[in-house]
This record gives structure tokens, sequence and C-alpha cells, in this order.
């Protein structure tokens, strides 16, 4: 086995490890989990979580500090989940009325995750408030 493939493996493994702890950060603060790596034609949502009128969908950043994650994602990847978002809304019932969000939740080695509500919006995904 070649080394990319095992870096592939580990870099996997420690995504779904943030995303695993920053939807318990997330549930732990009164939100409920709908969807976790909902996958839709233009690209997976890390999380998509409710609470009260919002919908969140959320992007989870795992890297050595917070400047970093926060870093890593991109005006491309911040336009991206907003695409997914608008495809996987439109294949729900009983979602119209919450208010749609994009977070992003920065999970760095032993500090509890970072959530940043409303990170960028669907108009200007490309002005990104990260930080």
């Amino acid at each position: 086995m070649s080394a990319r493939p095992r870096s592939r493996e580990r870099a996997e493994r420690r995504g779904r490890n943030a995303e695993r702890l920053a939807a318990l950060c997330l549930v732990l603060t009164g939100w409920k989990i709908l969807a976790r790596r909902a996958r839709t034609a233009a690209g997976e949502i890390d999380l998509i979580a409710r609470r009260g009128a919002v919908l969140a969908f959320i992007e989870v950043k795992a890297r050595a500090n917070e400047r970093t994650a926060a870093e890593a994602v991109t005006p491309r990847q911040a336009a991206r989940l907003v695409r997914a978002a608008a495809l996987w809304r439109a294949r729900q019932t009983g979602l119209a009325t919450l208010q749609p969000r994009f977070d992003v939740v920065l999970v760095v080695p032993r500090r509890w995750p970072r959530h940043l509500k409303g990170a960028f919006s669907a108009e200007g995904a490309d002005a990104m408030r990260l930080a």
C-alpha cells in the first residue's frame, strides 16, 4: 500500500471524527441534527441542523489551528455548499418556513469546537466572515 492511500484514509478518519465532535457540540447547545454527510448532485453537506426557526447547513473543518481551519473554507467551497443546500431543501417537505443559514465549525486539537454562525450568506458566499 502506498503512502497516498494511507494519508487519504487518515484524512477521512480525521474528518469523520471532527464531524462527530461537531455534531456532539451542536446537540449539547440545543441543535437537532437532521442529516450528516448529506449527498446532493452539487456535493456533500457535512451537517444539517435545526434549532428553532433556523436551518443550518454546516461545513466542518479540522486542522492544526483555528486560522488554518478557517482558511480551508474557500469561496468555491462556500458556493458549492450554497448550491448543495438549495438542492437538499428542494427535496424536503415541511422545512420551507425555516430560515437557512450557512455555518462553519472549526475543530482543532485539545479545544472545544468553535461554531461560526452565519459564516457566509447565500448571496455572498465569496464574502465569508470567518475571522
